[in-house]
């Protein structure tokens, strides 16, 4: 282990130990965030300055304080399947009601949609206002090799259709879907929670027993499988401040600067995106300032993790405990939301990459004969995008490819692509709290007195289960 390492890592462990102070303190959640998430960008920044992105330091580094990074998202990805189950059987008992349970993923699935819509017709616009285009841009041996990768997967987007994909979230083999091993395991664990749930209502009357016996099961496991959320998400600001250093010190400035129009545009599209996202809870009579502040951390997680799908404990744990959304209608939105009609990966970034490429190929992208379908291609390959690193790349495909456009030249981008992805995924976990926010206020479900307190989430209490 070099000198320079340990110096690397020393200072780590320090940046570490104050996190660790902050919450011995009870500094509140969000400050311990925002401080992993400032610290993590001013070390990545400080090994940029003294190393460069391409010093083996910088890779030694970075192997270890993936330990800590990729560890937490790890930790996450464990949680979720259990999460799902007993959180959605446990509503579903509650509940006794099958047509509210209709209304619930009807709304939510409607606004997830409708908003990757919305969000394709921004990112066209950006695209625009910006005048990107992929005419006369070179490529170098790493992004040919990203072109050879897309071009290589095109088979198998090309062969994706609506019913497959609808046929894909039916789970055959539960017991498969429960390890995450297909794409779409998230939403297959979601509708056998639902069988489950219906299922046992379904015995309430006949056999009361047996049915209050699976209840209080349910109860029991609902409550350790939330303790054990609660754990995990104590360890949040460690996981984002590894994240967020590993990114800015191995950021290339100059890959940025050369693609910076395109870096502008999309966040430009993100940011009117989450603008949005906002009209949407002050139309629901919510108050959207509030609304981000309480957000923040879920938010600040996903941007420096890029997983959609490892944001799913910490949104439910935010939408029920800091937006008075119930329980149910949480994991529906954030279960759905990762993998269906993701507003970045699946809206404005593939609508910006086919504006871009149809010149290339002689087509004028700002026709109404062009957009139309671009739009409505975009809604229906929005769903089934996995929620992890590589959506928006599978999304990109299967618009591309349906429009009959080279999607070897989407490896262009390929330098900028996690600092583009960043961005995309806060949006798509945005998008998904929104939905299941604005759901929650047009059902009359939504807990305003939670919404308006000022309460942090409390992960420090040996009593929090919840």
């Amino acid at each position: 282990m070099s000198p320079l390492l340990i110096l690397n890592l020393t200072a780590a462990l320090a940046i570490c130990f104050l996190l660790y102070r902050m919450q011995a303190a009870h500094a509140s959640f969000t400050k311990r965030v925002f401080t992993g998430l400032g610290l993590g960008v001013l070390l990545g920044a400080a090994f940029q300055l003294l190393y460069g992105a391409a010093s083996p330091v910088i890779t030694e580094t970075s192997a270890y304080l993936d330990i800590i990074g990729t560890g937490y998202v790890s930790l996450l990805k464990m949680i979720i399947m259990p999460l799902i189950m007993v959180s959605i059987i446990s509503a579903i008992l509650k509940l006794r009601d099958a047509s509210s349970l209709g209304k619930i993923s009807a709304l939510t699935i409607g606004i997830l949609i409708a908003t990757t819509i919305v969000a394709a017709g921004i990112g066209i616009a950006m695209a625009k206002l910006f005048g990107l285009t992929a005419v006369g841009l070179t490529a170098t041996a790493a992004e040919v090799a990203r072109g050879e990768y897309m071009q290589g997967n095109l088979a198998t987007a090309q062969g994706i259709s609506l019913p497959s994909m609808i046929l894909s979230f039916i789970p055959a083999n539960p017991f498969l879907d429960m390890t995450g091993a297909r794409k779409t395991s998230t939403i297959a664990v979601v509708i056998f929670s639902i069988f489950i749930g219906i299922s046992a209502t379904g015995i309430a009357r006949k056999m009361p027993e047996i049915f209050e016996s699976f209840s209080h099961f349910i109860k029991v496991a609902h409550v350790i499988v939330m303790r054990m959320v609660t754990l995990v998400l104590r360890l949040t600001p460690f996981g984002v401040f590894a994240l967020m250093t590993m990114v800015v010190a191995g950021s290339k400035p100059d890959d940025i600067a050369k693609l910076i129009s395109f870096v502008a545009a999309s966040y430009s599209a993100l940011i009117l995106m989450f603008c949005v996202h906002l009209l949407l809870i002050s139309a629901v009579g919510l108050n959207p300032v509030r609304f981000v502040k309480k957000i923040f951390p879920v938010l600040a997680f996903a941007f420096s993790s890029r997983t959609s799908a490892g944001s799913i404990p910490m949104s439910v744990q935010t939408q029920t405990a800091r937006l008075g959304t119930p329980e149910g209608i949480a994991n529906f939105a954030a279960s759905f939301g990762s993998t269906i009609g993701q507003n970045g990966c699946a809206g404005i970034y593939p609508a910006m990459l086919a504006v871009m490429i149809a010149p290339t190929v002689g087509i004028d992208p700002w026709t109404m004969s062009f957009i139309v379908p671009l739009l409505a291609i975009i809604a229906v390959g929005s769903v089934g995008v996995a929620g992890v690193g590589g959506g928006a790349t599978f999304a990109a495909l299967i618009v591309l490819s349906s429009l009959d456009l080279p999607v070897a030249l989407a490896g262009l981008l390929i330098s900028i692509e996690p600092l583009i992805d960043m961005g995309r995924t806060a949006l798509n976990v945005s998008g998904s709290i929104t939905a299941g926010t604005v759901t929650s206020r047009v059902l009359g479900q939504t807990d305003v007195a939670v919404f308006n307190s000022d309460a942090e989430l409390n992960l420090d209490s040996d009593e929090q289960v919840a």
